[in-house]
Order: structure tokens, then C-alpha cells, then sequence
């Protein structure tokens, strides 16, 4: 049962402290009073050091889309590795991945690799403004996209520094972020047409880009309100400003990623977490006129980009074969699944009696302890007794051997079937019956 002083889990904790500041290395695994540590997975299922099994509904927040150790990209990360792990040349198989996706999406037209989520909202940032000529940027109140500062303007803020609905405060995430930073970014309201499309027009002449995510956990994992794509598709280009979609989490929606669900083309997206089956991947794709920043044409190119492990071997070849292996029919049966998951998460909270629902789209969910409708950040936006209750609801699934995040988020893998939702399902309502005792 966590927590437990004597398990191998706290001693490991307390020995990292030692070396680590805080601990760890990634705020999102922290828990108090200690983090699991784990010794390996198989499909859905993972196990700590003290031998507990746990069937995985986090999967690495979101990364893994078939689980853990699938035998085909195992297997084609074990023969890269006898090859070798990096090189100072490019190889094949960065080609091969990039054609696999941009065979996919109409509007990936030229593709960069680079290593993570962050990495890659923070290079379409940048070759929105080197293809502008604009430093500022919009992007939507509370929404997340990674550790850069621009990135992070307006991230985790609550009713005492949001300000004005109808224009959200510019507000930073980490201490000592440059008020520079802040100044650059517009703060728009989620699925506010009328506001958002205001902001944007009083500030066009500075934006270089607005970043959105389609289905943002922070922003409560609801999609978008009809028209609110459109609008923002046709006040940009009116502008001359690039629509940037963060598609590290939504490209999970399908085989073309939410701008294919949605029917709504951007000038670049940022990828990450499923294209790199389980290692370090991140990727900036577009339309040619757009990337044409990261051309030399002889020399200096307009946006230089750099990295010393960009596309490197084993990366690309985990990630060909883990997106080879979702084609349209794996998508729509993982799909269906998280649909299904859903529906009976949403009857947990009935047969417990308790207040809640349930959001999210295609293999993803959120689970919420309110009935406000979930139309913005600020209604999405978990109250503390709300979230002193979802981390004690967590605690509770875990001790009957699952595991999702302390907010509430999941996600699907293809290694998944009805048994592994039933038990979820079920787990949860005696999780809301336990916490709403005290027990």
C-alpha cells in the first residue's frame, strides 16, 4: 500500500535527494510523499521495485501509444543499437520517418527533428517570428507547451492573477521569467470567439504566430467549439500570421492528427511523444513556404537549427516503426476504446452518486470532480478541494493497481482491451466512495 516509509521506493527517493535536486528530474512524476520507481514494463502493465504490478493509463503522459516493450520497435531499436546509437552524418532512417508522416498529413509538407515536445513548440515559435519578422505570439489562457518562457506565459495561473475574462493577465509560470516575455505574449480566452479574434486583430501587426493546442489538458481536454478553428485559421492568414498547432499530445486523435479531425490546416506543427515509440522525439513540420526559415540556400539559414542527438538513429527507428503500426484501423479501434473507457467512467460517477464528468477525445481522458460546464480554462480549472481530492482518488486507484495521473489525465495504448477499462471503471467507484468517507 502507498505510501510506505519502509518500501525500496522511499529509501530510493531519499537516496536520490542526496544527487538529485528535488529528487527527480520531472516535476510530473513527483508525488508526496515519494515517487514509484519502476523496474520495467510489458504491454500495459508496469512494475515498481517492490514487485507491485500496475496497469498503465498514463503511458508516460501520453507518449507511449502501444505500452511498453512492443516487440516490433524493441526489435528495431535492437538492430539499430548494433550499428550504433549516433552519428555526425544523417542516416536513412530519418528519411523514412519523415516520409511516413508527411505522407500522412497534407499539410506537413517539409519536416525538423529535434527531441522533445518542448524543443519543438519552441523552434515553431522561432520560425514563426524568423518568417514574420514579428516577435509576439498568442496563445490560449492556461494551456501548456512545455518549459519555454514564452511557452509557459499564463500556464497553472488562478482566479487571483487571471484577470479580465475577455482578456486574460499575461502572467509568468516560473520565478524570474522576463517581463520581456511576458510582454511578447497575447493571452487569448479558450473557445471565446468574439474576444480571441479582438486580441488578435488589435496585436496583428506584432504576432508572428498564434499557438494552440486542439485538445489541451490544462485548458480541461475539451475540444474546440464550433467556428472557434475556423476564426482562428481566417483572422492569421488575413494577417499574415501563422497558425502554429501543438500536436505533441493531439496527434493521438488519428492517423492525420487533430488538424485531419478537425478539417483545419495550420502553417506548422509541433510533434513529439507517440513519433519517437518511447525515446526522446520532437519534430517541427509545415508547409514548405513556412519551413523554407531552416533552408541555407547556400548560406546562413533565416532560423539555424542545431542539436547534437536531432534525428538520430534509434529514435527514428522506434518512432517508423511505432507510427507504421498505427494505421487508420489501429487509430479507429484505439479510438473506440477511449470512447467506450469513457462513457463508463462517466457511469462510475452515477453509480457512486458523486458530482463529476468525464472529457477528452479519441485515446485520451480527464476525469473531473465538478458539473461546471467545461466550455474554458476557468471552468476547467480544478478548485484546491478539487485537486486535494483527485490526488486522494489517485492514491486509491493506485492501491488497486492503476495507475493515472494525480490531475485526473489518462490515456490508451494499443496493448489495452475491455478487461483493462472494466477494471478502471469499476476501481474508480469505489475510489469516489472511499474519499467522499474519508476513508
Amino acid at each position: 500500500m502507498y505510501p510506505d516509509p519502509q518500501s525500496r521506493s522511499a529509501k530510493l527517493y531519499a537516496r536520490a535527494r542526496e544527487v538529485v535536486a528535488d529528487g527527480v528530474s520531472r516535476t510530473t512524476i513527483a508525488m508526496h510523499p515519494y515517487p514509484l520507481y519502476v523496474t520495467g514494463g510489458d504491454g500495459a502493465r508496469i512494475r515498481d521495485v517492490d514487485g507491485n504490478e500496475l496497469i498503465d493509463f498514463n503511458n508516460n503522459y501520453t507518449s507511449l501509444i502501444h505500452g511498453h516493450a512492443r516487440p516490433e520497435i524493441t526489435e528495431a531499436v535492437s538492430a539499430q543499437l548494433q550499428h550504433g546509437a549516433a552519428f555526425s552524418f544523417g542516416t536513412e532512417a530519418e528519411i523514412e520517418l519523415a516520409e511516413l508522416l508527411c505522407a500522412r498529413v497534407p499539410g506537413f509538407e517539409r519536416i525538423r527533428f529535434c527531441n522533445s515536445g518542448t524543443e519543438a513548440v519552441m523552434n515553431a515559435i522561432k520560425a514563426a517570428r524568423a518568417h514574420t519578422g514579428r516577435a509576439k505570439i498568442a496563445k490560449c489562457e492556461g494551456a501548456y507547451h512545455g518549459s519555454y518562457d514564452y511557452a509557459e506565459i499564463s500556464l497553472g495561473v488562478g482566479p487571483d492573477h487571471w484577470g479580465d475574462a475577455a482578456q486574460p493577465a499575461a502572467v509568468a509560470y516560473s520565478k524570474g521569467t522576463p517581463q520581456r516575455a511576458m510582454d511578447d505574449v497575447v493571452v487569448i480566452p479558450f473557445n471565446d470567439i468574439v474576444a480571441s479574434q479582438r486580441l488578435i486583430e488589435e496585436n496583428a501587426d506584432q504576432l508572428a504566430c498564434v499557438l494552440f493546442d486542439p485538445v489541451s489538458s490544462q485548458v480541461g481536454m475539451v475540444g474546440p467549439a464550433p467556428g472557434y478553428l475556423e476564426m482562428l485559421r481566417d483572422v492569421t492568414r488575413r494577417h499574415g500570421i501563422l497558425l502554429v498547432f501543438d500536436e505533441v499530445i493531439a496527434f493521438r486523435l488519428g492517423h492525420g492528427g487533430a488538424q485531419q479531425a478537425y478539417g483545419v490546416s495550420p502553417d506548422i506543427t509541433a510533434l513529439g511523444k507517440i513519433i519517437g515509440g518511447g525515446f526522446p522525439v520532437g519534430a517541427v513540420a509545415g508547409t514548405a513556404e513556412a519551413m523554407a526559415v531552416f533552408e541555407r540556400n547556400g548560406g546562413k539559414a533565416a532560423l539555424p537549427h542545431g542539436g547534437t542527438f536531432n534525428a538520430n538513429p534509434v529514435t527514428m527507428v522506434a518512432g517508423r516503426a511505432a507510427m507504421a503500426l498505427m494505421d487508420e484501423t489501429a487509430f479507429a479501434d484505439l479510438n473506440a476504446l477511449g470512447e467506450r473507457l469513457r462513457s463508463q467512467l462517466r457511469e462510475a460517477f452515477v453509480l457512486a452518486n458523486e458530482e463529476g464528468q468525464v472529457s477528452g477525445e479519441g485515446s485520451l481522458f480527464k476525469m473531473h470532480l465538478h458539473s461546471r460546464p467545461l466550455t474554458g480554462y476557468r471552468e476547467a480549472w480544478a478548485r484546491p478541494a478539487e485537486q486535494a481530492r483527485m490526488a486522494a482518488i489517485q492514491r486509491q486507484l493506485m492501491n488497486a493497481g492503476l495507475f493515472v495521473s494525480p490531475t485526473g489525465l489518462g490515456c490508451l495504448s494499443t496493448a489495452m482491451s475491455g478487461a483493462e477499462l472494466d477494471r478502471l471503471s469499476e476501481a474508480l467507484v469505489e475510489a469516489l466512495r472511499a474519499t467522499r468517507e474519508g476513508t
